[in-house]
């Protein structure tokens, strides 16, 4: 498959398939230490926001998916990508809201759903560009 990507100049695309499974494996263990498991990674998730570590831990499968698709240049994976752009915009102003109305937060739960966020948007300007058009 790489050789079929670098062939067709679609290089752009294995790299963000690449880091799109990486990201969602990485989300489903880092989310699934703190939701499932009472230890070490709960304590140090400190004041989580329960709703954004559910989102997001569910949201690691849509990232693989997501990833797996774009390798193969499929077309659902382009929508998939935005759907995920915008679910996650979604639940960053919703945590906006938790915050405003006074809930407990850590501050490195903005910066991962800005980091989120931005990595997502730039995944689907790459899918768009190289699979939809």
């Amino acid at each position: 498959m790489v050789k079929v990507l670098v062939k067709n100049k679609f290089i752009d695309i294995w790299f963000v398939s690449v880091v799109a499974i990486t990201f969602g494996l990485l989300t489903l263990k880092s989310g699934g230490l703190v939701l499932f498991v009472d230890g070490a990674d709960r304590l140090a998730a400190g004041d989580y926001v329960l709703f954004v570590l559910w989102f997001n831990f569910l949201a690691g499968f849509t990232y693989v998916a997501a990833g797996v698709g774009l390798l193969q240049l499929k077309q659902w994976a382009v929508k998939l990508s935005a759907l995920i752009v915008v679910a996650t915009l979604i639940i960053y102003a919703l945590l906006g809201l938790y915050i405003v109305a006074g809930g407990a937060y850590e501050v490195r739960t903005i910066i991962a759903m800005c980091v989120r966020s931005l990595t997502w948007i730039f995944i689907t300007i790459i899918a768009f560009r190289r699979i939809a058009h």
